[in-house]
């Protein structure tokens, strides 16, 4: 996925920092590994956060192919920051900064460059904070910033976190939902009007229609897996050639991530009934939908575009989507299908839409390829592509995945476990 949150500022603290690059000092402690990271965004569900801290020289964060973009890790409290190490991937950053921070908000810069070499770097710093980050502003490649492993080191910190055996820090529980049906439907748009919109594809509840309410859902059958998943997810339709094409899978990810640490911790479950209308099916052009990615699987860095992307042959089209996990705490629908919710800002959710709920990823694989000229959505251009969610879990195991899996910030399968 490939989601750009807004820039972040920078204010400096009162206290001076002395700043040198050299090696770190064998007397250090490593801080950093384990604990809880976030970013601006993540180039796909592959790449998260927590790769960079995880101690795997195998695995990494990977941004968004864009700039200005940034990693975090908490340190869980107070500490004395001595050396920083940055493992960078071949899309590393030309100019960045190092920057430390007691509450996530307030942000001291402990180095910065606009030469930077990629490679494995290590930076001697001096400064205090509970928040560490790298901000990065121009990139080295036409790629996002990539690192395989992001180490700080000092004294302090909180005591080393206390997770499952084997868990992976990573807020996550998923839901595998395929195709079931087509209708030129849409219950939250066009309530109890068939026939109203442009066609859709749905997943999830295998019942779905213009008449279709929470309830109804909760009582019918779902081909997700879990089962359990009684929701309903849609989009517009795909064509090529105008012959509807489907997608393969269906993956619906529910996330802690895109607001602070402490923030993920108080995150409420996704109240029943709730309806999000995420993207813009009224887009004229890439502009307008700034929140809908297309890429191609299998074929390395593609780019990211709010339009259709030309695939090689070979791979398949991607779509990813992003909802916003703002809520108002009121109402589970508005007027416009929007105004009730809201996407993070400045790493937090707004006054008007204070409660944190888990932010839903939806990802499709297309098994097209080739000249974008011959696809087209039933909305229009890739550039309108939306996407609806319709709550029907059972409450129980909704609030069981967020506090067994979002709250303390770890990574589950379909069935809401480790």
């Amino acid at each position: 996925m490939r989601k750009l949150f807004a820039g972040t500022a920078a204010i400096v603290l009162a206290t001076y920092l002395l700043v040198s690059a050299g090696s770190a000092s064998a007397a250090d402690t490593l801080l950093s590994q384990g604990r809880t990271a976030t970013a601006s965004s993540t180039e796909s569900a592959a790449f998260p956060a927590s790769n960079a801290v995880d101690g795997n020289a195998g695995t990494r964060w990977s941004s968004a192919f864009s700039d200005p973009q940034w990693l975090q890790v908490d340190l869980g409290a107070s500490a004395t920051i001595t050396s920083v190490v940055l493992d960078w991937e071949t899309a590393f950053a030309r100019t960045f900064a190092i920057k430390a921070s007691a509450d996530a908000q307030n942000w001291t810069t402990l180095y910065s460059t606009a030469a930077g070499s990629g490679g494995k770097q290590t930076l001697n710093v001096t400064g205090t904070g509970r928040y560490v980050r790298v901000e990065t502003s121009v990139r080295a490649t036409q790629w996002g910033v990539s690192l395989a492993e992001f180490q700080v080191f000092g004294s302090g910190g909180g005591t080393t976190p206390t997770i499952p055996p084997g868990a992976v820090r990573v807020a996550e529980f998923l839901a595998d939902c395929p195709f079931s049906h087509r209708l030129p439907d849409d219950p939250i748009v066009f309530p109890n009007l068939p026939g109203a919109s442009h066609m859709h594809s749905f997943f999830g509840s295998t019942v779905t229609n213009a008449f279709s309410t929470a309830e109804q859902l909760l009582n019918a059958n779902s081909n997700c897996n879990p089962s359990i998943d009684k929701s309903s997810y849609w989009i517009p339709t795909l064509y090529q050639d105008n012959q509807p094409v489907e997608p393969v899978t269906g993956i619906f990810y529910y996330l802690g991530e895109g607001v602070r640490d402490d923030l993920i911790a108080q995150t409420q479950p996704l109240p029943f009934g709730l309806r999000i209308v995420a993207g813009n099916a009224k887009a004229t052009g890439p502009a307008d939908n700034t929140i809908s990615r297309w890429s191609c699987l299998h074929a390395g860095h593609v780019g990211s575009s709010p339009d259709f992307v030309s695939c090689p042959a070979g791979t398949m089209l991607e779509s990813y989507l992003d909802f916003p996990h703002c809520w108002d705490g009121r109402n589970l629908d508005s007027t416009d299908h929007k105004s009730h919710m809201a996407y993070p800002v400045n790493n937090a959710c707004p006054a008007s839409h204070p409660v944190v709920v888990p932010k839903l990823r939806q990802v499709m694989r297309y098994p097209v390829n080739g000249a974008p000229a011959r696809l087209r959505l039933a909305s229009g251009g890739g550039y309108t592509m939306h996407g609806d969610f319709f709550n029907a879990w059972p409450v129980d195991e909704m609030a069981r995945r967020v506090n067994d899996c979002i709250r303390p910030i770890i990574k589950c399968g379909v069935d809401g476990r480790p």
